[in-house]
């Protein structure tokens, strides 16, 4: 068994409580549990330890990871050995966003893409996904990294693959696996996180099933479970939105912006929309202007939703869209902590999309609930998911799901495409959010990078006077906006 030599190390590191102060440069402020666990990060790293941060979804475990990178580079710690941060692809535009956000004096480079070069010149942080990793593994064996941080870590949560043996085999000082899903639930897997983070501590794969997966998942053997809990419990830190600890400290309703890419048959679509439309308007003004605009900005809309909802595609696909791949990402966690959740949509042959690929995907019933439907389908959409434990997803039309319902049986409100009008969308989250819910909400907004909803987005959250107009009148004030400014809100930022 591994660090037999570090018990002193260990004792101390299992009751440390030493919280340090938060870099000058970080541009935010840490919850007092974030606090915690970027100390915790922080503290294991200077011990030589790697750690696991099982923080239940939507705790902040990306900046609490960030911080403590930030942390090592006011030390100078970077300069040399910079700091690998391994995600799916999915999650690559959130990363960037919060690095941006929270702790813009970290230097990054996104090594991702077809026509990807690796970088020569230094950065404080590489931000790849695992695949990247496996297909390129030489690249990244050439260097040494200070810390190799790995997010979803239940990608190598199977120890024979080859994209968990490219993963492990990476020269960090320190690893970090970031996950919210509860891995002590499947031995196996955890043992193989584990290696990553501190090889050898567990023993073997095959030491570790005798010693532990067949008395624990066998034999039931409480007193062995124990002795794994106090082995892991300087390495692996777990906070709920149940605790209440860390009740106390959040707010009601977190609300979270989930940024993510398009994919390369969105890009396209997205330019051709684009292409000549400009010349087009020029020539029209009035009510036929506005209907031209109006008719553009919900194409692309489509378009960052999925590529089958713009093209009425019947045979839709999960890889097709960047928000699609993202939605299955986030449901397998909530079903994981086996939680429901509701799911926002303005369009109802989205929320058709959505409720074929979810229910093929994660071969779970979907509950549909729209306009088209009478009064007493509505009700037992409605009763069925407030009181049926089997079901976990309700789809929802905004307008339809937006108002007058009571939905308290999810924690968890996903906004799959944005409404130009705040004040609608916090109505729809009420929902949930409102009398009779016992649980924090978790609000997630996905927001296309580089396109209309992320440029939208900006306006309405940092111009108070277009915002005002916004909630007033709706999305008509886009249309009165000149060709440049059209221009300028409408084009493809990548």
């Amino acid at each position: 068994m591994g660090f037999k030599s570090e018990k002193k190390k260990l004792k101390d590191l299992a009751n440390k409580s030493e919280i340090y102060d938060v870099p000058k440069s970080l541009t935010g402020e840490l919850r007092p549990y974030q606090k915690i666990g970027y100390s915790w990060l922080v503290q294991n790293i200077k011990n030589g330890f790697g750690s696991i941060l099982a923080d239940d979804m939507g705790l902040g475990k990306t900046i609490q990871v960030l911080t403590t990178i930030l942390y090592f580079k006011e030390k100078n710690l970077l300069e040399t050995e910079p700091a690998l941060i391994i995600v799916p692809p999915t999650l690559i535009s959130n990363w960037e966003q919060e690095i941006n956000k929270f702790t813009p004096e970290l230097s990054y480079y996104i090594y991702h893409g077809s026509n990807r070069i690796f970088p020569i010149d230094d950065h404080d942080i590489l931000l790849t996904s695992y695949s990247v990793v496996r297909l390129d593994l030489e690249m990244f064996l050439d260097r040494k990294w200070f810390i190799c941080v790995i997010d979803e870590a239940q990608n190598i949560k199977n120890p024979s693959t080859q994209q968990t043996k490219a993963i492990k085999t990476i020269n960090a000082f320190n690893k970090i696996a970031l996950t919210g899903t509860p891995i002590e639930n499947r031995l196996t897997d955890y043992w193989s996180i584990f290696d990553f983070v501190n090889k050898g501590y567990l023993s073997t794969l095959n030491d570790f099933k005798t010693n532990f997966i067949m008395p624990i998942e066998r034999m039931g053997d409480e007193s062995v479970l124990e002795k794994l809990k106090t082995m892991a419990k300087p390495f692996v830190l777990r906070r709920l939105k149940t605790d209440e600890e860390i009740k106390k400290e959040l707010p009601e309703k977190i609300i979270n912006d989930i940024y993510c890419g398009l994919t390369k048959k969105q890009i396209k679509l997205y330019n051709a929309i684009l292409d000549g439309i400009f010349e087009d308007l020029s020539y029209k003004d009035g009510i036929e202007r506005r209907a031209t605009i109006l008719k553009i900005l919900t194409s692309l809309k489509q378009t960052c939703n999925h590529p089958a909802q713009f093209l009425k595609s019947d045979n839709p696909k999960i890889r097709e869209s960047g928000k699609m791949e993202l939605l299955i990402d986030i449901l397998e966690n909530i079903l994981s902590a086996d939680e429901k959740v509701l799911i926002f949509t303005q369009y109802v042959e989205m929320g058709k999309i959505i409720q074929k690929l979810v229910s093929q995907k994660l071969k779970t019933e979907v509950l549909f609930l729209h306009g088209s439907q009478s009064l007493n389908e509505k009700s037992e959409v409605i009763d069925t998911f407030q009181e049926n434990p089997n079901y976990k997803i309700l789809v929802a039309t905004l307008k339809t799901g937006g108002t007058g319902l009571n939905l308290t049986a999810a924690q968890n409100v996903i906004h799959y495409d944005l409404w130009w009008n705040p004040a609608i969308e916090n109505q729809a989250t009420d929902r949930v959010h409102r009398i009779g819910q016992e649980n924090d909400v978790m609000v997630y907004r996905f927001i296309t990078k580089g396109t209309l909803e992320e440029n939208i987005d900006e306006i309405i959250k940092n111009k108070k006077d277009l915002a005002e107009k916004a909630i007033s009148t709706d999305k008509t004030f886009i249309t009165e906006l000149s060709n440049e400014e059209l221009k300028e809100i409408l084009r493809l930022r990548l």
